[in-house]
């Protein structure tokens, strides 16, 4: 076993990028508001920030909430999009490490880390420095390779998932009312 004793700096950073707000959408801004608690994901943003730029965050990046850590708010990006200043956007160091990252910071025991540098009694916020601080495993390559070919299989198809359920969601709130309201009938459906 190659693996060596690393910190999760040596795994990614925060971005540092900017994004031009008018390049963003409902879709693809993130802050505390529009990430759902208990690593269940997000929902669309209800507005834009006022600001002209916000920070960039690319597909394989990590969004965490860092407004009230123990809510374990977290997203992985998919697409470029962008987030509030209220959230952490750690960018692997190498695209290889998009998966392993995620899932290491997806766990209890990080969120516990985060939990305890935590600054502020009413709306606590993570430390940024101590959260780079947290123990990792650095893989060797051929580790990270075969975990790899497991895990964003996984991430993609739960991106592909999360995409039907909306799309499923919206077909139900177009066709319920019509079928409330008997504009369409479906007495005669043989199943």
């Amino acid at each position: 076993m190659g693996a060596n004793q690393g910190i999760l700096s040596d795994i990614c950073s925060y971005s540092k990028e900017k994004v031009a707000v008018s390049e963003l959408n409902v879709n693809t801004y993130f802050s505390t508001e529009n990430m759902l608690p208990e690593k269940a994901g997000s929902t669309k943003a209800t507005s834009l920030p006022t600001t002209l730029q916000t920070t960039a965050c690319r597909k394989g990046d990590t969004l965490i909430s860092n407004i009230r850590p123990y809510f374990k708010k977290i997203v992985y990006c998919e697409d470029m999009c962008g987030c509030s200043t209220d959230v952490l956007c750690f960018t692997p160091v190498q695209s290889q490490y998009a998966a392993y990252l995620f899932s290491t910071l997806y766990t209890d025991k990080f969120f516990a880390f985060m939990v305890a540098g935590s600054k502020g009694t009413k709306m606590p916020r993570g430390d940024k420095q101590q959260i780079m601080t947290y123990p990792v495993i650095l893989p060797a390559e051929n580790e990270l390779e075969e975990f790899n070919a497991i895990a964003f299989p996984v991430l993609e198809q739960l991106n592909s998932n999360k995409a039907e359920n909306k799309r499923l969601s919206a077909l139900r709130d177009a066709l319920l009312p019509k079928l409330m309201s008997g504009e369409l009938d479906v007495s005669d459906i043989d199943l």
